[in-house]
């Protein structure tokens, strides 16, 4: 397949997905998402499991800076990786920020850095298996549209963009690795860390589900934070793997 069609999917990919959500209604937060199934106290700390679990987000982001930082180190797209992993530290702060009194006014301070990780990481792959100047130009505008979309949730209890910054990723990053091939790049560990993500949005969803199953030794939702931040471990790992070789 030629540069030119495989960039026009791609692009058309994107629009899709874009005019897709916007075409669905006005998306308001359900106040019932802060109801979390594990409520549970200890030391002084309220919501402890959701809080503390916090700690596995701090850990792969100050993993994924110092290996980003080291100019040892031989990156393609170095500073939205440093841009990713360091929303990724922020998650961590911003997270258990919001578990202390969830509400939709704490949650903003959840979802900015999660933003600047999710559209950073997408930068990250583009740029590194469609072309390398697209960082310089994307970085900036995309972690932009990062902030805008939970901005703009929050002013207008319209979840729609912020719906498409989240899953856009989820969306884009197989399509990346399927069409631009890329001898080295360790497909493997990006997969893997994608199908990491999505279990990790499903324990999410079955919050209560989870700790019940598990006898209330978990939740789904602390499930979710020790999944989502093994992603990005093995996105570390990948890069780590990458550098060696």
């Amino acid at each position: 397949m030629s540069p030119d069609r495989r960039s026009f999917i791609l692009v058309m990919l994107v629009i899709t997905a874009l005019l897709a959500v916007l075409m669905l209604p006005s998306m308001a937060q359900d106040p019932a998402y802060h109801i979390f199934a594990d409520r549970r106290g200890l030391l002084g700390i309220p919501n402890f499991l959701n809080i503390t679990t916090n700690l596995a987000f701090l850990a792969a982001g100050i993993a994924g800076i110092l290996f980003c930082t080291s100019p040892q180190k031989v990156l393609g797209a170095r500073q939205a990786w440093l841009a990713c992993f360091a929303g990724v530290a922020l998650v961590s702060v911003g997270s258990a920020y919001y578990h202390l009194a969830p509400d939709n006014n704490t949650l903003v301070w959840d979802r900015l850095p999660m933003s600047i990780g999710f559209m950073a990481l997408s930068v990250a792959v583009l740029t590194e298996y469609v072309n390398p100047r697209l960082e310089k130009f994307l970085l900036a505008p995309a972690i932009v549209l990062g902030i805008a979309s939970v901005i703009t949730w929050h002013y207008t209890d319209d979840l729609r963009l912020y719906v498409l910054v989240q899953f856009l990723p989820l969306l884009v990053i197989p399509a990346i690795l399927l069409l631009y091939h890329r001898p080295g790049k360790n497909h493997v560990f990006l997969l893997t860390a994608l199908v990491l993500y999505m279990v990790s949005k499903l324990t999410e969803h079955y919050d209560h589900a989870v700790f019940s199953l598990t006898s209330e030794i978990i939740s789904g939702h602390s499930l979710k934070h020790l999944l989502a931040a093994t992603a990005l471990f093995v996105v570390a790992l990948m890069l780590r793997k990458r550098s060696i070789q």
